[in-house]
């Protein structure tokens, strides 16, 4: 039985949280988001709480019990207060710079990379922090990724594109010389 499933979804005021059809609709603030909810979860919208169950017990069913009511709370914090995802710079010379709504990333190659920021996508840079913000937790974690991807933390020194609080495990290099 699922733990997360069971727990309720609070609406925040400010937010509305619609179903139709097996589509989910929340409006807030910052945006409108749609899901569309799996045939074996019953979702129900009642005194400003989201109650997810199971409509038909197998095993499939119990596997996207907590999965869609996970995803529904990060829809309502999303519309409400919005997604946020930070990445650090490590390295000499790494620089990162908004120009207009793109990132433009100096890490070490010849050229300079350009991340376009889709709609509903923001990019702030303070000195070696980058900022994804957006409504969309899929979309903000995939633009994050990709810029994660552009370069990655190396081992040996630590260099790259990192998570803010992500640790990079670190080898040692070769010793040279030695002796036996």
């Amino acid at each position: 039985m699922s733990r997360i499933g069971k727990q309720i979804i609070e609406i925040p005021a400010g937010v509305t949280v619609t179903i139709q059809d097996s589509v989910i609709t929340v409006t807030g603030s910052k945006g409108t988001l749609t899901h569309t909810i799996p045939a074996d979860i019953h979702v129900e919208v009642k005194d400003n709480v989201v109650t997810c169950t199971v409509a038909r017990a197998s095993k499939q069913s119990k596997a996207q019990w907590g999965t869609t009511r996970a995803i529904i709370a990060r829809l309502i914090e999303g519309v409400s207060v919005g997604i946020k995802k930070q990445l650090e710079l490590h390295g000499v010379g790494y620089r990162a710079s908004v120009k207009g709504k793109n990132l433009e990333l100096l890490v070490g190659y010849s050229h300079p990379v350009l991340i376009e920021a889709p709609e509903n996508i923001s990019f702030t840079v303070e000195k070696e922090v980058i900022t994804v913000e957006g409504i969309d937790a899929v979309v903000v974690g995939q633009i994050a990724s990709n810029i994660r991807k552009v370069r990655k933390p190396e081992p040996y020194k630590g260099k790259g594109i990192r998570y803010v609080g992500e640790h990079v495990r670190r080898k040692v290099g070769k010793v040279v010389g030695a002796t036996a």
